[in-house]
């Protein structure tokens, strides 16, 4: 019996010098970590003072410490940044809606400025700016090397002065130049408009008047329509949006959603992931959705309509969106700055991570270039000879005495309806087809009742 004990007692203590053995090496190798971190910083702390002290110009403190922060964090992915107190008070104003400039969306790729999206009425997109274009030079000064903030500030300018972006196109062989006015950015965040029996709504960008504005835009069209009963459904058009507040994407694909997960959120610290989950209550009670999306669609645009789609409550039309797919904290600092850190990745209510990868639509429909302008010189007379002819349209046709004037006046205002879709076509092929699409899913929900 002794001999069991002087073995249990021998296990525990071989126990303890087995642990020791181990976590010796753990401790010395964190102290090794801790140690080369202070030998880095005081490695920083030399080259700050050679340069504060040595170089060829006098160069102020705080100058040297922002660049210091910048380099550091812009050195880890493209959205992540430190804001000075004016950068950090110009980004709270356009999230109220409001600010100067030249109305784009930009990030950094491959040490040149790319457009995510120009916003709708804006100096940039009057002057013919495009999703994917690239700013290579500024008044004629390059870009290239520059921070994106740096780069950004380049672009600012007092109201109503000229800049001049060179441009590098997709398809297009040569740079150009491009001279742009700026102005007062006024972002209407949502613009509503019907459509036959269809309510568009043209989301451009979510800041805190986004939700407000699809509810506000959506009453309209319902009564203009006449009620509910007369909708067929709804297209969201997210074209060229570059995104913005991440609790309004959420409250606008809430929207439509009666329940289920929304967005959820995966940092380092698998303990601090969110998860956004959809209230009871849909707008359009169920009624179909088409969104629409292109590469300029980005960030919150893309949570809602990964989460439409995903829910099965949306057909995705248009072509793969951005991929900006990462959560960026704002972290308030001294001085009234701030810091910009990149903090985890979005993931869609089935699971998938939008970064790098986009949404892809459920049908991909390219934007055909629009056609060349008609001869100035064909006059009325000319374009009516072109005009499809019918019987209605020969002397002495004789009347339709089939239909009520009540039944005529119905179907006159369908082919009106026809006719303006067609005419839709030439200006915007994709929404046209998604005004298609939602009226194909009425005509088969009809036959199914």
């Amino acid at each position: 019996m002794k001999k069991h004990v002087i073995a249990a007692l021998v296990g525990t203590v071989a126990g303890v010098l087995a642990t020791t053995q181990i976590a010796g090496p753990l401790v010395a190798q964190e102290a090794v970590q801790d140690s080369s971190v202070y030998d880095q910083l005081d490695l920083f702390g030399d080259i700050f003072e050679r340069v504060r002290s040595q170089y060829v110009e006098e160069v102020p403190t705080d100058k040297l410490v922002t660049a210091a922060i910048n380099g550091m964090l812009t050195s880890l992915d493209p959205h992540s940044s430190y804001l000075s107190a004016k950068d950090f008070e110009d980004m709270q104003v356009q999230t109220r809606g409001e600010f100067g400039g030249l109305g784009i969306e930009v990030t950094q790729e491959e040490g040149f400025i790319k457009v995510i999206a120009p916003m709708d009425d804006t100096p940039a997109d009057k002057a013919g700016i495009l999703a994917g274009d690239f700013i290579t030079h500024v008044d004629a000064e390059p870009v290239s090397g520059l921070l994106l903030d740096d780069a950004v500030e380049k672009m600012r300018g007092p109201i109503g002065s000229e800049i001049i972006i060179t441009i590098v196109r997709e398809g297009t062989p040569e740079p150009f130049d491009v001279s742009i006015i700026r102005d007062t950015i006024k972002l209407t965040a949502v613009r509503g408009r019907v459509v036959g029996k269809t309510v568009v709504l043209r989301i451009t960008t979510f800041n805190d008047q986004t939700t407000s504005g699809l509810a506000e835009e959506l009453k309209k069209g319902l009564e203009e329509l006449g009620g509910m009963e007369n909708l067929d459904g709804v297209v969201v058009d997210m074209r060229n949006n570059p995104g913005g507040l991440l609790n309004e994407a959420i409250t606008v694909s809430d929207s439509f959603l009666d329940k289920g997960e929304i967005v959820s959120t995966r940092g380092r610290d698998p303990q601090s992931g969110e998860r956004y989950n959809a209230q009871p209550g849909d707008l359009i009670e169920g009624k179909p959705i088409v969104v629409l999306i292109n590469g300029g669609s980005a960030s919150a645009s893309e949570i809602v309509a990964g989460a439409l789609q995903d829910h099965r409550r949306a057909i995705v039309v248009g072509t793969k969106s951005f991929g900006k797919g990462s959560v960026q904290t704002l972290i308030p600092l001294r001085g009234d700055g701030a810091m910009r850190l990149t903090t985890a990745r979005y993931y869609t209510p089935s699971g998938r991570s939008i970064q790098a990868l986009g949404i892809s639509p459920d049908i991909v429909v390219q934007q055909p270039a629009p056609p060349p302008p008609e001869d100035a010189a064909e006059d009325e007379e000319q374009s009516a000879a072109k005009r499809e002819r019918s019987e209605a349209d020969l002397r002495g046709a004789i009347t339709n005495d089939s239909m009520t004037d009540e039944e005529k006046r119905l179907y006159q205002e369908e082919q009106q309806r026809a006719e303006e879709s067609a005419k839709l076509r030439d200006e915007d092929y994709q929404l046209a087809y998604a005004v298609d699409i939602i009226k194909g899913l009425t005509a088969i929900a009809l036959e199914e009742q």
